[in-house]
């Protein structure tokens, strides 16, 4: 699938406290907690329980949700597809992390265990 200017600007512009109850859904309707959920985004971004919830707080988008982050240096070993793109194959850097968090979400639901999500 190619991914379009206007998706890019779609993903920027989606505030993450709109899909963040969906990701919690998701993964504790496969028997995963709030807690594991939390986390696999600190992992990601650096953002610790008190951080997440005044970035949820203050809808923040996409954007600036992964301005404010401290990406891991291991995210680039986050491969795969999801929602149809191959993870590594996306340019755009933003659209690019924001499937590293649903990457991320989806092997936490499906019950992958937590040092391989977390890449150690």
């Amino acid at each position: 699938m190619e991914i379009t200017p206007e998706h890019n600007a779609r993903m920027a512009n989606i505030t993450f406290a709109s899909v963040y109850p969906h990701y919690l859904t998701k993964v504790e309707k496969k028997g995963r907690t709030k807690e594991e959920l939390q986390q696999v985004i600190a992992w990601l971004t650096g953002f610790d329980e008190n951080r997440l919830q005044t970035l949820i707080d203050e809808k923040v988008t996409f954007k600036h949700f992964f301005q404010e982050a401290e990406l891991n240096p291991k995210a680039h070993l986050i491969t795969g597809v999801i929602c149809g793109y191959r993870i590594e194959e996306i340019e755009n850097p933003l659209t690019q992390q924001v499937r590293y968090l649903d990457k991320l979400v989806d092997e936490l639901a499906k019950g992958r265990k937590m040092e391989k999500i977390l890449r150690a």
